[in-house]
């Protein structure tokens, strides 16, 4: 080759590069998660494309939107795992999300109509979170959980815990724990403080959600995570084996040697960043952004957590059996592209119990409702399905008003299972598997 050919060759290959490569793996730029998803949710991502379908596992970007219908649901998981849940009708926009040279993240967020859970953790010193409302600004001064209600003629903002400052038309004002203000919007924003909060029937479903985070956040879990978004679902769906020359992995329950890591999904584009794998599993976010997937023969395909200083499109495959089909975007185009079950039907009524089904990976089991998924992954291995008795998020936790989704569709014959204590936990080697 001359030369110049090899010359021209390399800069080919450094614009395919810098063209595939994130514009939000600039150090200045963020991406957080699309959680959960319930009922009817759109996304608008800011490519002219106005309002889609949104999904389980989307990366949210600056400038995007998500939006809810009559019933629909939604969560957005933030790195340090903070969460923002928003109830039916309801639209939210992300104004900015990003990074000070600091390293410090502040993020914005508009709360435009409709009702707004925010859960703030304040882990990281520095940090800024920001919601707005109808010319009013909220600054959480340290961790807190708090309710904005926006509506045709006023805004009820409801401090569950923690002390809020808002910024406004009407002046500075705190809102203390326990405490809520009351907006008029006919009066340029005039508000007065109520020393109680009134119940709303969407408090239950945000309490029973936040609870699940809490009880599986540290629950079997390696504590060494740079990010915290994901790591509660993983410690349900899975767990971790130390492998004979694998190192530390994690592997999701209801899998096998068969069970391929990227059989259920969607590839979906974004400006400027071109295609990204986005996992339709209830807990494939952290495993497709980071690490690595490798195939441990006799085990099946095991996630490696590690390489947190790069954000994936689509993250490696290491070791993979022969004829396994490496995933690759789409050469050109924008349009999403599923493959296998792209994303699994989420109800935001509560199924009394669900069909569980080897291979599946976790689709159709809501988060927290089955306690003990490493005993039932045990019994669904060796019948190969089994009926499993649902209840509610967080064990002992009463009240919820539902949103844990719905059963895939078909019937079983196995055993029922009741509830039993427990999550994920350290083993040193992967257990048997029948086949």
């Amino acid at each position: 080759m001359s030369k110049r050919s090899l010359g021209t060759s390399l800069v080919v290959m450094l614009v395919l590069t810098l063209a595939w490569m994130p514009a939000f793996a600039d150090s200045q730029a963020r991406i957080v998660r699309l959680s959960n998803v319930e009922g009817a949710v759109v996304v608008d991502r800011n490519s002219g494309q106005g309002y889609e379908n949104g999904f389980l596992n989307m990366p949210i970007v600056q400038g995007m939107k998500v939006a809810t219908k009559d019933d629909g649901r939604a969560e957005i998981e933030f790195e340090d795992g903070s969460t923002l849940r928003i109830g039916p009708k309801s639209s939210l926009e992300f104004s900015a999300l990003g990074l000070r040279d600091s390293g410090a993240r502040f993020s914005t967020v508009i709360v435009e109509v409709g009702l707004a859970y925010v859960n703030y953790t304040d882990k990281h010193p520095g940090d800024e979170f920001t919601v707005l409302f109808q010319n009013e600004t909220v600054h959480p001064k340290a961790a807190a959980h708090f309710r904005v209600d926006v509506q045709a003629t006023r805004v009820v903002l409801a401090s569950f815990n923690g002390d809020l400052q808002v910024e406004g038309p009407s002046g500075n004002i705190e809102v203390e724990k326990n405490r809520s203000a009351i907006f008029d919007l006919a009066e340029n924003n005039k508000y007065t403080l109520a020393k109680e909060i009134e119940d709303l029937p969407l408090d239950a479903w945000d309490k029973s959600q936040t609870r699940y985070e809490q009880t599986y956040a540290n629950k079997g879990s390696k504590n060494n995570y740079p990010y915290s978004y994901g790591v509660s679902d993983l410690n349900y769906y899975g767990n971790y084996y130390n492998v004979p020359g694998y190192g530390m992995m994690w592997q999701p329950y209801f899998t096998g040697v068969g069970w391929d890591p990227f059989m259920d999904g969607a590839w979906m584009f974004y400006p400027g960043a071109g295609y990204m794998w986005v996992s339709s599993y209830p807990w494939g976010w952290m495993p497709y952004r980071y690490g690595n997937w490798a195939f441990v023969p006799g085990y099946g395909y095991m996630w490696a957590p590690g390489g947190f200083n790069t954000w994936y499109p689509v993250v490696p495959v290491k070791n993979p059996p022969n004829r396994f089909p490496v995933p690759k975007p789409p050469a050109s185009g924008t349009a999403t592209v599923t493959v296998g079950r792209p994303f699994a039907g989420v109800s935001t009524t509560a199924p009394q119990r669900v069909f569980v089904r080897n291979g599946t990976a976790g689709i159709g089991i809501p988060r927290g409702t089955v306690n003990n998924l490493n005993k039932v992954s045990r019994a669904v291995q060796s019948n190969g399905m089994m009926s499993v008795r649902t209840s509610p998020p967080s064990r002992g936790f009463s009240g919820s008003s539902g949103g844990w989704g719905s059963a895939p569709s078909g019937g079983g014959h196995g055993s029922s299972s009741s509830s039993h204590s427990g999550g994920s936990s350290h083993s040193s080697s992967p257990p048997g598997r029948s086949r």
